[in-house]
């Protein structure tokens, strides 16, 4: 079956895995980024941690290097974790409810590609669809 011969309730669920796919993969990826502003807070808190009393100490600005106090530089690194963690079990749970759903959606599809086989009779030929050849599956 082509995607041209696609009934439409079957075109608007591949359509709907394919969204949910897209969304996974920014997720991910917006995941990853603030997994690596994470490691690099830690990083600029492990060396800060390693600053004198007395070192003088500078933070960014856009272009510019601003000498600001030790402790100051600390605590906005502390908050700037903080939010991170959140983020991260933000992006995570969201992660989560769009592979339920990505399941839900492919699991449907493949229903809807048995039923349609099994109007079609023997010459439908085998649906695959996620990596699930369904008509290896027999009812039971």
């Amino acid at each position: 079956m082509s995607e041209q011969e696609l009934p439409p309730w079957l075109k608007e669920q591949v359509s709907r895995f394919q969204q949910l796919q897209q969304n996974l993969q920014a997720i991910l990826m917006q995941k990853q980024q603030v997994e690596l502003e994470s490691v690099e807070i830690d990083r600029a808190l492990e060396d800060l941690g390693k600053a004198g009393p007395e070192d003088t100490v500078y933070k960014s600005a856009g272009p510019l290097l601003i000498r600001a106090k030790k402790e100051d530089i600390s605590k906005e690194l502390e908050e700037k974790k903080e939010l991170a963690k959140t983020r991260l079990m933000v992006l995570s749970k969201q992660e989560t409810r769009v592979k339920d759903n990505l399941k839900e959606v492919e699991n449907k599809i493949n229903q809807m590609i048995r039923g349609a086989q099994g109007n079609l009779g023997p010459a439908g030929g085998p649906g695959i669809v996620g990596g699930t050849n369904s008509s290896a599956q027999s009812p039971k």
